[in-house]
């Protein structure tokens, strides 16, 4: 139903090009004001030049739009390359708010053209991603499935391994009720991300969506536990219809009376549960850290 949405980088002509004294202004200083910019000063006859121009677009063009890169043809503005002294070639600066930051000269190992990228990078923040997560999250909570769906994939589009974003795409098809779309989606996780904590967690919500299906009347498994408080299955049964009927809470306190009673039972059924339902919510839950406690206390008793 939802797809990653687009996540080609940016065209080259956006990221990289080339400047003249005439543009040098609009390309370096006033375009650095939103996002870093690289300035490579080369010439054609440069040996090493040749060498490093094409690490430094490889690794610029990989940051999709976090730096960009300009290349300064220092015989043809000799000004630009006066005013800033470089002495040799090549020379490397970075701008960022219209100020150079960082430099370097000569040619340098990938390793360390990948690190100052990357540190180039963190500057400008992550680009607004964190307050486009905190829209999709909440248009998700209020139900504005579609909508949320789309601004997960707009942010896959900019960071395709970013793990929140992916996780919130599987939980929008949780939330449309496709449970094996859901699982598709957990199970081609990129390998970066696979164990990630939100993919994780959605993966744990998966589970107990697929309990939720099968869960048996609530009254009824209720009734069966008063009649015998010692019955492991009824109990463990109880706590996964409260669970899918949304009470939570109630659901963790069946399983640890199920621990308490019979910890060994089922293989650690009930243990192996709490930490599902503690999985699939975030760790600052305040059911997550009420039941961590009381479960630890009873482990450690």
């Amino acid at each position: 139903m939802f797809g990653l949405g687009d996540t080609t980088a940016a065209p080259k002509g956006d990221l990289i090009k080339d400047t003249t004294e005439a543009t040098f202004l609009q390309d370096v200083i006033e375009a650095s004001q939103e996002v870093p910019v690289i300035v490579d000063f080369w010439a054609p006859w440069c040996g090493p030049c040749k060498t490093l121009g094409p690490q430094l677009e490889a690794a610029v063009t990989a940051a999709k739009g976090k730096v960009k890169m300009v290349k300064v043809d220092v015989d043809q503005n000799q000004r630009i390359a006066a005013q800033l002294r470089v002495q040799s070639i090549p020379t490397v600066y970075a701008f960022w708010q219209g100020q150079p930051v960082d430099a370097f000269q000569g040619a340098v190992p990938q390793s360390e053209i990948k690190a100052f990228v990357e540190k180039l990078s963190a500057l400008a923040g992550d680009g607004g991603l964190a307050e486009a997560l905190e829209v999709a999250e909440q248009m998700l909570a209020e139900g504005a499935v579609t909508d949320a769906a789309e601004t997960f994939a707009a942010i896959l589009g900019e960071e395709p391994e970013n793990a929140a974003a992916y996780a919130g795409l599987i939980r929008c098809q949780l939330a449309v009720g496709d449970l094996d779309q859901a699982q598709v989606m957990a199970d081609a996780a990129p390998a970066k991300i696979a164990g990630s904590k939100e993919v994780d967690a959605a993966r744990a919500q998966i589970a107990l969506a697929r309990q939720a299906a099968n869960a048996g009347p609530e009254a009824d498994l209720r009734a069966k536990v008063e009649a015998d408080p010692e019955d492991p299955q009824a109990r463990f049964d109880l706590a996964q219809a409260l669970h899918a009927s949304g009470k939570v809470e109630e659901a963790v306190d069946q399983l640890l009376d199920l621990f308490r009673r019979n910890r060994d039972w089922n293989d650690g059924a009930a243990r192996a549960q709490l930490f599902t339902i503690f999985d699939a919510l975030k760790p600052t839950d305040p059911i997550v850290l009420k039941g961590r406690r009381k479960l630890s206390s009873m482990i450690f008793a």
